[in-house]
């Protein structure tokens, strides 16, 4: 449905160099990445608001590369919402359709069904400086919609908004590509967000795309050390790899599957390190003895700094099962680093 091919963007202070990416008919996609990685320029692109130096972008099998945005069937929404301040709601969801042949009967229709989607038949005579952060972008929603484009792109649409209200809006935007035809494709950087709205998604930094696949893939098996920080898998070691063992420093870490002779390191994500009692029977492999050295975090969740020898590792777990270990800083524990949670890459 999108697809990208060589796709580079000169701009004076910025390079969106040789871009591919693939996007499937009614996919909701998630493009995530570092501030200044170049997202909001990929979405623009291919929206037709930035124009690219050279490649290819084609939207429903067809080369929009040069065509006008109103021309492209692309729907965008900042995460500002962009309201008309002078219009009313209803104005300003209807807005897009005056540059659609359609009759008033069929506006009806769709004006009726986003409303009721929305939830914001209450909003349709108010103007936008009397609504909330949530309702204005239900609003940006609904406007962007109701000219059923065939893709919407959507700039972190809830980054400025409380979490509540975030995930209201979350659900609204389930709720929107399940009735609608649309590709949807986010940018974000809430992990969380990616994790509960899309399948499947990419990692730009730099202006170059590191990765991109399965949300899960993204998550558990980053290609490069720079996907593997972004995604949080904090403890990334330089190792070598033989025979289904990574060596790092003096200890031999198990691995899951066979090693790849390109590979260079292995990370662990903090949740998946595995804490035990010093006294309790311990695993054969992959359980190491160490020195918690802090102990962070105010809410259910802890984050352990812990020191094996000369090797720190973060581990999270609760803080129900740091009171029933009696974990404290400076007290010894066990640490177990399960082979499948264990990843090799470049």
């Amino acid at each position: 449905m999108i697809g990208l091919v060589g796709v580079t963007v000169r701009l004076p202070d910025f390079r969106l160099s040789n871009v591919h990416l693939s996007v499937e008919r009614h996919d909701f996609f998630m493009l995530m990445g570092p501030t200044g990685a170049g997202k909001t320029i990929l979405l623009e692109s291919i929206a037709g608001l930035i124009p690219i130096s050279s490649g290819k972008i084609s939207l429903n099998g067809r080369d929009v590369s040069h065509l006008s945005p109103e021309k492209r069937g692309v729907g965008i929404v900042y995460q500002d919402h962009a309201l008309f301040p002078h219009l009313t709601v209803q104005q300003n969801i209807l807005f897009g359709l005056k540059f659609q042949s359609i009759d008033k009967a069929e506006k009806s229709v769709r004006l009726t069904e986003l409303v009721d989607l929305l939830d914001i038949a209450r909003l349709l005579h108010r103007r936008p400086t009397h609504l909330s952060g949530g309702e204005k972008q239900r609003v940006a929603l609904a406007r962007a919609l109701i000219v059923h484009p065939d893709v919407l792109l959507l700039d972190e649409p809830l980054s400025a908004l409380d979490p509540n209200i975030r995930a209201d809006i979350q659900q609204a935007l389930r709720t929107l590509h399940q009735n609608s035809q649309t590709t949807f494709l986010m940018v974000t950087h809430d992990f969380e967000e990616a994790l509960a709205l899309a399948d499947r998604g990419a990692i730009i930094q730099h202006g170059v795309i590191q990765q991109q696949g399965a949300i899960h893939d993204l998550f558990h098996h980053p290609a490069t050390a720079g996907v593997a920080g972004f995604v949080g898998m904090k403890n990334i070691f330089e190792a070598r790899f033989q025979n289904g063992v990574a060596y790092v420093r003096d200890r031999e870490i198990r691995l899951s599957g066979s090693d790849h002779p390109d590979h260079r390191f292995i990370a662990i994500r903090p949740e998946d390190v595995q804490l035990q009692d010093i006294h309790a029977k311990q695993a054969a492999f992959n359980t190491f003895t160490g020195i918690i050295k802090m102990i962070s975090g105010n809410g259910v969740v802890c984050t352990l700094h812990i020191i094996l020898g000369d090797l720190p590792i973060i581990a999270c777990t609760t803080r129900k099962a740091i009171a029933t270990m009696g974990l404290s800083p400076e007290s010894p524990v066990s640490v177990f680093l399960p082979p499948d949670a264990v990843h090799g890459f470049a």
